[in-house]
């Protein structure tokens, strides 16, 4: 399930979803995508007060996920199965899948099919710089999952460890490997790179050293599977990017302000549901709103435990879900400046929304 990206599309702000969560930076438009999120509609809101068309404050608004459904949203399967959206004023929140068949959250917050998406700063960053009006409020993941995992036999624990090892890499993740080297010193020339798809049985079968992978993810299947693994994340060597991003267009932090806040509290709500319970996450995602992706419920509950490792952290610890702290805004950007992606914190970030969520509504942060 590695996500991949590649060079910028024709197709403005287009990309095939294999290519972010594991960021990179855009990739090749996606045949007929951009009629998934056409068919999703405008949402209906009535902004700041007053009633929708369908009794609730602030009537239907269009979700996009960075990737299928399955366990990296159970923080939305909770807010939307609990009620906590409909609390918050909604009457419906539509959760758009993303994947092989959609177009960007930046596509869809380009053309207005969607209100709100989950992205990345590598595939924001560069959107924002062609002219998409977005920031970044908050976000789900305090540290990006891209991790190289190895053979627990031939252990790759570093990125000094990939010297001289063939090291397997999606198309799209190019950039974010290149990103990596560049970070530690190191160049192409160190590392062997071999083409890589997304199913990792080249490492089982041990025609590679190591693997572009998702922590969540491939390290999970393969031991399932009887290969003893291990691993080490990007964030941990460079490049700390944040990852599954809350982003929005410039006009609703500036005229629904009110509906957004209402949208973080239910969010908050929804995820903090979801670190408590990895169990009920596991079964939101398996059977009932990942239902057609045939998931596992017991691979999902482990990748569900994984997971709360890079949602929770001292820094949510102290200031609540979804925040990014001054330091790690700093961090990010720096590490977009390893991609060669150069742009400003306050061209990206607006943290301000969620920090007035939390004044409002200090209990959250417990």
């Amino acid at each position: 399930m590695t996500r991949v990206t590649g060079p910028l599309p024709a197709q403005k702000f287009a990309v095939d979803r294999r290519s972010f969560l594991r960021f990179s930076v855009l990739a090749g438009a996606v045949a007929g995508g951009a009629g998934v999120l056409a068919a999703c509609g405008n949402s209906s809101s009535s902004g700041g007060g007053g009633t929708s068309a369908d009794g609730s404050k602030f009537g239907t608004v269009a979700i996009q996920l960075s990737w299928l459904k399955n366990i990296e949203f159970a923080g939305e399967f909770f807010a939307d199965s609990k009620g906590y959206y409909k609390d918050a004023g909604f009457g419906k929140v539509d959760l758009i899948a993303g994947g092989a068949a959609g177009t960007t959250v930046e596509a869809g917050l380009d053309t207005k099919k969607v209100w709100l998406g989950m992205s990345a700063p590598m595939l924001t960053a560069p959107a924002v710089l062609e002219g998409l009006p977005a920031k970044i409020v908050g976000t789900t993941y305090q540290k990006n999952p891209f991790c190289i995992v190895s053979s627990a036999a031939k252990p790759i624990k570093s990125p000094q460890d990939m010297k001289g090892r063939k090291i397997g890499v999606q198309d799209g993740n190019q950039l974010v490997f290149g990103a990596l080297l560049s970070a530690n010193g190191l160049t192409p020339s160190d590392v062997t790179i071999v083409p890589a798809q997304y199913d990792p049985t080249p490492l089982a079968s041990g025609e590679v050293d190591g693997w572009v992978s998702y922590v969540t993810n491939e390290p999970i299947t393969l031991a399932a599977k009887g290969f003893q693994n291990t691993n080490f994340l990007f964030a941990d060597y460079g490049l700390p990017l944040v990852a599954e991003t809350l982003t929005v267009r410039q006009e609703t932090i500036d005229k629904d302000r009110e509906k957004l806040k209402a949208f973080l509290v239910a969010e908050i709500k929804g995820w903090k549901d979801a670190v408590a319970n990895p169990a009920e996450s596991a079964r939101l995602a398996a059977e009932v709103y990942g239902k057609d992706q045939h998931l596992e419920v017991a691979e999902q509950t482990a990748e569900a435990k994984a997971q709360n490792d890079l949602v929770v952290s001292a820094d949510t610890k102290a200031n609540g879900l979804f925040t990014i702290t001054d330091q790690l805004v700093t961090q990010n950007i720096e590490a977009l400046g390893k991609a060669k992606i150069s742009i400003k914190a306050d061209q990206l970030f607006d943290l301000s929304v969620l920090k007035e969520v939390y004044a409002e509504h200090p209990e959250l942060k417990s």
